[in-house]
């Protein structure tokens, strides 16, 4: 069956067989016949190896001038004649201004001088012509640019800089015509006035400036305008119109202001002179019972918890037999112990006396506004309003006689220098048993500023 099978195959496919033994026969060369190879370019360029030369710029030695057509002129093109041998170059002609200054003449390629390239083709009544010193040559000063010279045959390319005034845009300009008399007579590009600075640092700052600086920028508006005598001169006539009132100038200058706690002048007793209730406010009071809470549990209190001064008193709080007079002097001493606190929380060593205490957020947001501690240190001035109350709180503790040694420690102040300002606020320094203490006598006499004569 196989025999007969093979024997009856169709004549189809012993053509197909027949070609594909005639093409292997070819490209074997069996038939005679020479195989040729078809050879196909690559499709990728071949890479070339360039020798980069890079020139940089001597004193010595002209950098290149660079010069555009905008436009898209083309001589070429535009020119009547019949070839480039006929028509020729364009001519070129550079230009350089002649009066230059003593620094000029030492850097004979300063930026600041004026140069004009001038390109006039032939057989045109227009010429080209691009200056240093006008369009985008002034704001080229600022770029630093190369120009690249491929040379095929030495497989090099050189790259040379070129300065920022030596690229000339060639703008068309009708030949014959002097437009001299039309151009200013100061260089567009020379330094600037300090007025001209000052705007465009101006609006440099306002445009992209931090707010720190925009805010400067504002104070110092503000100083220009009060030095300004246009807006002096506005000001003396708008002081000319008012009216002033002698009577309430007269009472202002008696009540100086004093950077002391709230007072009464003309007070009769010493409580009075400072109200209690004006220094510790109404919902105070119930976060000022730490001291009265610990000698419930305990007879005394531990030596680093609470300042010299409440600590040396603290046994005076046992023989108080009034229950309410003893909260309310344990509230007074709980009241000194988070004034100072806060202030050695605010002072230079980083506060690390107080650095674990404790305050109460009633008090703190108080302590920050009454005292402006916004930043991390305190003014002077708001440090001696801090000591005051802290002194008007030890003169209710110890009944109006104090003595300012313990008090002096614990704010880190001398002796000598705590006694001005217990003067500063009416009290007068005696002595009792070679022990100097400070009293409240009433009313109140505040010390007067004395003023030294001159020799």
């Amino acid at each position: 069956m196989k025999m007969g099978l093979e024997s009856q195959a169709s004549p189809e496919t012993a053509t197909k067989k027949s070609r594909k033994k005639r093409k292997r026969e070819k490209e074997n060369g069996d038939d005679g016949t020479v195989p040729v190879q078809n050879e196909q370019e690559p499709n990728e360029q071949q890479p070339v190896n360039v020798q980069i030369d890079v020139i940089y710029d001597h004193i010595e030695k002209t950098p290149p001038i660079v010069g555009y057509f905008p436009s898209g002129y083309k001589f070429q093109k535009n020119d009547t004649s019949a070839n480039l041998e006929e028509q020729g170059h364009p001519a070129v002609r550079f230009y350089r201004n002649a009066q230059r200054s003593k620094v000029e003449k030492a850097d004979k390629w300063k930026s600041s001088e004026r140069m004009e390239l001038v390109v006039t083709p032939t057989s045109s009544n227009v010429e080209f012509v691009g200056k240093s010193y006008k369009g985008e040559a002034v704001a080229a000063q600022l770029c630093t640019y190369a120009l690249g010279v491929m040379d095929k045959k030495s497989q090099t390319l050189k790259i040379m800089p070129i300065a920022g005034n030596k690229i000339f845009r060639l703008e068309p300009k009708i030949r014959g015509l002097d437009t001299s008399d039309k151009e200013p007579a100061v260089v567009e590009n020379e330094e600037l006035s300090a007025q001209n600075k000052g705007n465009g640092m101006e609006t440099l700052t306002v445009t992209y400036g931090t707010k720190k600086k925009q805010n400067q920028l504002k104070k110092q508006k503000l100083l220009q305008m009060d030095n300004n005598p246009e807006s002096l001169g506005d000001l003396s006539k708008k002081i000319d119109n008012i009216v002033i009132n002698k009577e309430a100038l007269e009472t202002a200058n008696v009540h100086e202001v004093r950077n002391i706690p709230p007072h009464n002048s003309s007070a009769t007793t010493p409580q009075e002179a400072y109200p209690l209730n004006r220094i510790i406010m109404e919902g105070e009071w119930g976060f000022l019972e730490d001291v009265h809470a610990i000698l419930q549990v305990e007879s005394g209190v531990a030596t680093g918890a609470y300042p010299t001064f409440v600590h040396n008193r603290i046994h005076k709080l046992q023989d108080i037999q009034n229950e309410e007079e003893k909260q309310t002097t344990s509230c007074i001493f709980s009241f000194i112990n988070h004034l100072i606190k806060f202030k050695d929380l605010h002072s230079f060593d980083g506060g690390s006396a107080a650095k674990n205490h404790r305050f109460p957020n009633i008090l703190k947001q108080r302590f920050s506004q009454l005292f402006d501690s916004v930043s991390r240190r305190l003014t002077v001035e708001k440090i001696d309003l801090l000591i005051s109350y802290v002194l008007v709180l030890t003169l209710y503790a110890d009944d109006f006689k104090t003595d300012p040694t313990d008090i002096a420690k614990d704010l880190k102040i001398s002796p000598v220098n705590l006694r001005m300002h217990f003067e500063n606020l009416g009290c007068k320094l005696v002595r009792e048993n070679k022990v100097l203490l400070a009293t409240l006598p009433v009313p109140l006499k505040f010390p007067t500023l004395r003023r030294r004569r001159r020799r």
